[in-house]
């Protein structure tokens, strides 16, 4: 079977990566929590119980705030100018 020919510069990984954005006020599931940040479940389950990613059980399931996300993805600096951005636009 011949190799398939992309005509991107990017390597195939990249083009692989999720096109979805985080939205610092949304409420995620496990599931697209895992997507967005491309673990498995038991990493996530890991990452919560040692409080590496903060969720709240809602109903028996949990929720995970965008937030999360961004403080573990964004440097501190970064998260910290995001934050402030966010707060600004929206009046808080």
């Amino acid at each position: 079977m011949p190799n398939k020919i992309t005509n991107s510069s990017n390597p195939p990984h990249i083009n692989k990566l999720p096109t979805q954005q985080i939205n610092e006020l949304s409420i995620y599931t496990p599931e697209q929590t895992q997507s967005l940040l491309q673990i498995s479940r038991s990493t996530f389950m890991r990452m919560v119980k040692n409080g590496v990613l903060r969720a709240n059980k809602v109903g028996g399931q949990y929720r995970v705030l965008g937030r999360e996300m961004l403080r573990l993805l964004l440097p501190t600096e970064e998260y910290e100018k995001l934050k402030g951005f966010v707060n600004r636009e929206n009046n808080i």
